[in-house]
């Protein structure tokens, strides 16, 4: 299957070589017209460059790590490497016929894992092998601006194309690149789609997001845990691609979670001493999920501190454990928890009308108000 190779709009490369001349020969037009039309995170690798004393011309050699130090970097990243794998070979046979190809990094720009690269021996694919190596420096710091290096530095998906590249050397590249989290929320790696004198494809930028969020997926599915649960909007269609994933230790302390989940729940894992709880984010004792798992109800809609619901799936975790163990005696949940809960039920069952609430429990709007001050979690919202 031949593929027709697109040239790139004229307007845009005009707006390249003309931002080029701005911002990296130091032309100082009246308005920077060709700046404008480039991204804003492109123009500041540029700078970056610029700054570290770097010029266009100046050779890019592609050079890997020592060999004691591509060591440790594999086996540190052993478990991305082996959630990516699978995604990447998926990939590999969707791009297959546009002659770009999937590198994985870890977090410093170091090639981890690299997808086909392209057949043959001419100049095209001499480039996709200088930087499809395992152990090569792919960041900002060792080939200036690229899709690794600016998708490392603005923690979001880009897309660049030739001229875009700071280095002449790289200017026969495009690529899409996409960051990717671990299950604390820590930029990990990245994943990049590269090809070698093609056709401009800046849809590759939405493929690699995708592919990145399923590699993270995958990361937070393998944490060891009691309890998985996969969370999603009421009414959402879900998916594999938006459901949130949040992994729960034997007393609810929250050891993982996706992006999505991180989203959905406006609560990032803190770092250092504290840990996030279960019982921080949902208004509903934490054995209810572990019932709920054991016995494999398929969703469940749960109200959360905000005053919002999130259908939840409880599942068994990684360890096995939450299938075949109940949560310890001290860990049990004391009676008025479970009354707190069913209380918030009833305020959120009657939309916010307390009154309501009261007369459906038959106790005092007061009672009402005094058990769901008990219960509030410090620092919840009012």
């Amino acid at each position: 299957m031949s593929v027709s190779i697109v040239s790139q709009p004229p307007e845009r490369s005009l707006a390249i070589a003309q931002a080029r001349r701005e911002l990296i020969e130091g032309e100082s037009p009246q308005r920077a017209r060709g700046a404008a039309r480039i991204d804003s995170w492109i123009t500041r690798s540029w700078q970056r460059c610029i700054e570290a004393g770097r010029r266009p011309q100046q050779r890019v050699q592609f050079d890997p790590v020592s060999r004691s130090a591509g060591k440790d970097i594999v086996e540190r990243n052993r478990a991305l490497v082996a959630a990516a794998r699978p995604v990447i070979e998926q990939l590999s046979r969707a791009i297959a016929d546009t002659r770009y190809f999937a590198v994985l990094t870890d977090a410093e720009g170091i090639v981890v894992d690299v997808g086909n690269l392209p057949d043959g021996t001419d100049a095209a694919s001499r480039y996709a092998r200088d930087i499809g190596r395992i152990g090569v420096d792919l960041s900002e710091r060792a080939i200036g601006t690229s899709a690794i290096g600016t998708a490392l530095a603005e923690q979001e998906s880009v897309w660049l194309h030739r001229g875009e590249h700071f280095f002449d050397d790289t200017s026969v590249y495009s690529c899409a690149g996409a960051p990717l989290f671990g299950p604390r929320g820590d930029c990990i790696g990245m994943l990049d789609l590269t090809g070698v004198h093609v056709a401009e494809r800046p849809e590759l930028r939405h493929l690699a997001t995708l592919s990145a969020r399923n590699i993270e997926n995958m990361l937070v599915k393998r944490e060891p845990c009691e309890l998985l649960l996969r969370l999603a909007w009421p009414g959402s269609s879900g998916g594999e691609a938006t459901e949130g994933l949040l992994c729960i230790d034997a007393v609810g302390g929250v050891t993982g979670a996706n992006a999505a989940a991180r989203q959905m729940l406006h609560q990032p894992l803190p770092h250092g001493g504290h840990t996030l709880n279960f019982n921080d984010l949902f208004a509903l004792p934490l054995h209810m999920m572990f019932d709920a798992a054991r016995r494999g109800d398929a969703v469940l809609e749960v109200p959360l501190w905000s005053g919002l619901r999130v259908q939840v799936r409880p599942q068994p975790g990684g360890s096995g454990a939450a299938a075949s163990a109940s949560p310890s005696p001290d860990n049990r949940p004391r009676l008025r928890d479970v009354e707190t809960a069913l209380i918030r039920k009833a305020v959120a069952d009657a939309r916010g009308n307390v009154a309501e609430a009261a007369r459906t429990l038959g106790i005092s709007r007061a009672t009402v108000y005094r058990k769901l001050w008990r219960g509030r979690p410090a620092g919840a919202p009012d």
